[in-house]
């Protein structure tokens, strides 16, 4: 029998943990990694053609199974390539595992041209790193990087594998070693009799609601027990500005998410004498603005009732019983009007929400469309919203491309603008490879909107030449073109009547398409 390569080992622990899938883009010092795929069906390898396609597709699978998946990454320069989108994903608490190749062992003293300093690379992203010492050591530290994946409410985990050490044989005494179990992270329990005396103290009341899993404050059961204390205490509640995971739709309370500027922010959070966060973190200004403090609630105002990433709903629940809060009643939201002409934001929302279908997850990026859908889409059906959390922007279709793998039963769609798009466009190319049924929208203003509105702030003028620098009209993009260059049927809709056929007719049919909006 064929001894265990170090390579081997790593899948065959992976895989014993719970990884099924791994998002690739490798290269010279990961080959044998790939070759060792051959003879490991329980992983399946999804191609990704530039390394932050990989890695925003590793968040969007993480978000929605709260499992990780894994990525393959080509030394320091490919992981770099990726960081933008663990930027995002630390930010999701998103559980990852990465997978980065470097040269073999004895190469490294020689500096040849790719060599890095791939630790420092990887700290700022993951909440654990590890190089992997010897051929031994390769299936031990797979084994623990799933579970520190899963430390903390979720992280980034990185594995450092030589070159050699993959290749190498695994010696059979060292393939049998155990591996040392990862304490579980303790979170304190929340004080209910405390909080609730907190609660019954305060006369303004404002719930900030962060985005995670199932359990988190976005979940089905935290808005429920939610929109109860919000009933018995005259609150409000809010859900965080961008949250990782937000389920959405009718027959839940129509939480409007904080506003992204500081002045329409604080007008929520300034009257409020307690501000009550469930999953999320104390919330502060996106940019330091001139005249706002940056902490837009001293602590004194502040009860938390768990870490972003930690369960909630649990604590919701508790003190709504012990406040003797009515029992939760299924809201119904009339559905928008069906709009007509010419396509506006408004309009784009009303659309999709009319004819979204029920269990969809929409991943959103881009502020032309996403605020006005997120406003409109309390009467859609019940769906999944995932948002850009950390704000480097490319996130939206890899995110897309990530929980349509996660969830096949599910369709996708993918909500953006076409700035940030262009970041990872070659996700189009993984979507068709792997014949997705993502329907990718673009709002095709041919600009960069958000930096536009932060220039107008406070009344400013845009000048000619900050015009210049966000205008993307020289030449303009031709979306369908472009998407059906990389296999993606496309589509062009100018009036909202347009849109509502074209994507009907998308959602009616297999696999991946995109319709440009044009605006």
């Amino acid at each position: 029998m064929t001894e265990q390569t170090g390579a081997q080992a790593l899948w065959a622990a992976l895989s014993g943990e719970g990884v099924d899938t791994c998002f690739a883009n490798p290269g010279t010092t990961e080959l044998d990694l790939v070759r060792a795929l051959e003879g490991q069906d329980s992983i399946r390898c999804v191609i990704g053609l530039q390394e932050n396609v990989c890695t925003g597709a590793a968040d969007g699978y993480g978000r929605m199974l709260g499992r990780p998946a894994a990525t393959l990454l080509h030394l320091g320069p490919g992981f770099a390539n990726g960081i933008a989108n663990l930027h995002n994903a630390r930010r999701a608490r998103t559980p990852i595992v990465n997978l980065i190749g470097d040269h073999t062992s004895w190469h490294l003293p020689f500096d040849a041209p790719l060599s890095s300093d791939i630790e420092s690379l990887a700290r700022p992203v993951s909440g654990w790193v590890h190089r992997i010492a010897s051929t031994a050591d390769a299936p031990r530290a797979a084994a623990e990087s799933v579970r520190q994946s899963l430390a903390n409410g979720g992280q980034g985990a990185t594995l450092i594998f030589p070159a050699d050490y993959q290749a190498d044989p695994l010696q059979g005494a060292a393939a049998a070693a155990g591996t040392p179990a990862l304490d579980a992270a303790s979170t304190a329990p929340v004080d209910i009799a405390t909080c609730a005396q907190r609660l019954r103290s305060a006369r303004r009341i404002v719930f900030l609601l962060g985005g995670g899993g199932e359990l988190g404050g976005l979940g089905v059961r935290a808005q429920h027990a939610a929109a109860r204390l919000c009933a018995a205490l005259g609150a409000t509640a809010y859900a965080e500005t961008f949250p990782a995971r937000a389920e959405r739709g009718q027959g839940l309370p129509a939480f409007d998410r904080l506003p992204y500027f500081p002045e329409p922010a604080r007008a929520v959070l300034d009257p409020a004498d307690l501000v009550v966060l469930a999953g999320a973190l104390p919330p502060v200004t996106y940019f330091g603005y001139a005249g706002h403090p940056s902490l837009m609630v001293e602590a004194a105002r502040l009860l938390s009732l768990g870490e972003p990433g930690h369960p909630v709903a649990e604590a919701l629940e508790q003190l709504a019983d012990a406040l003797q809060a009515p029992a939760f009643e299924a809201p119904v939201h009339p559905l928008p009007a069906e709009p007509a002409g010419a396509l506006t934001p408004a309009a784009i929302g009303a659309v999709l929400t009319r004819a979204l279908p029920e269990g969809a997850i929409v991943s959103v990026e881009g502020g032309t469309c996403g605020y006005p859908f997120y406003a409109a889409s309390a009467a859609a059906a019940p769906h999944t919203t995932l948002t850009n959390t950390g704000g480097a922007i490319g996130q939206g279709l890899p995110v897309a491309v990530g929980a349509a793998i996660a969830c096949p039963g599910r369709r996708v769609v993918g909500l953006l603008s076409d700035g940030s798009t262009q970041y990872t466009i070659q996700s189009l190319w993984t979507m068709a490879h792997e014949q997705l049924d993502v329907v990718v929208l673009i709002a095709a203003n041919h600009q960069y909107a958000i930096l536009r509105n932060e220039l107008r702030r406070g009344g400013a003028a845009l000048g000619a030449r900050a015009e210049a620098l966000t205008a993307l009209d020289s030449p303009r993009i031709d979306w369908v073109g472009l998407a059906q260059s990389y296999g993606v049927p496309a589509t062009r809709a100018a009036t909202a009547e347009e849109l509502s056929v074209q994507l009907r007719e998308a959602f009616g049919r297999r696999g991946p398409a995109l319709i440009e909006m044009a605006l």
